[in-house]
Formats: structure tokens, C-alpha cells, sequence
């Protein structure tokens, strides 16, 4: 299926009726949008939900990659070693 499209003045464009149906794009359908060549080629795309964290669980998560006392000394002495 090939149509021609009217770049409005914002840059927008309207997918067709008859496209977005055989898609199975819905209303807030997202697509994306890639330039390959002279070409631009829209896909379909899917958003995944991602869990947002607490700032309690980020500090957590901080708490438990921290340094002991001594040990970045201690690694910043070996990586210099190993340098030379």
C-alpha cells in the first residue's frame, strides 16, 4: 500500500485510515520513526512500563556497592602497579 502524505506546518503527518486499521494502530498508537537512506520507514512500536524505585531503595542500592574503609586505596595501588 503506497500513499502520499501532507507534511503539515508543525511537521506532522496522517497516516491513513485504512493503513493504521491493517497496523492494528489504535488511538495514541505509538510508532517509531527511522531515516534509512533517503527513506523514512515507521514501525510499529511497543512501550514497555518500567518499575520506578523509591529513594529509599536507590540509597539502599548505594549503601551496598560503597567502598569499605581502605579498599579504594587499596585498588587504586594495585591499578597503578599494573600500569607500568
Amino acid at each position: 500500500m503506497k500513499e502520499n502524505l501532507i507534511v503539515s506546518e508543525k511537521g506532522q503527518i496522517t497516516l491513513p485510515a485504512s493503513m493504521r486499521k491493517s497496523l492494528g494502530l489504535g488511538k495514541s498508537a505509538i510508532v517509531t520513526a527511522e531515516q534509512v537512506g533517503g527513506r523514512i520507514v515507521l514501525t510499529p512500536a511497543v512501550v514497555l512500563e518500567t518499575e520506578i524505585y523509591t529513594d529509599e531503595q536507590i540509597a539502599g542500592w548505594d549503601r551496598s556497592d560503597a567502598f569499605l574503609k581502605g579498599e579504594r586505596r587499596r585498588l587504586s595501588s594495585r591499578l597503578a602497579g599494573r600500569r607500568g
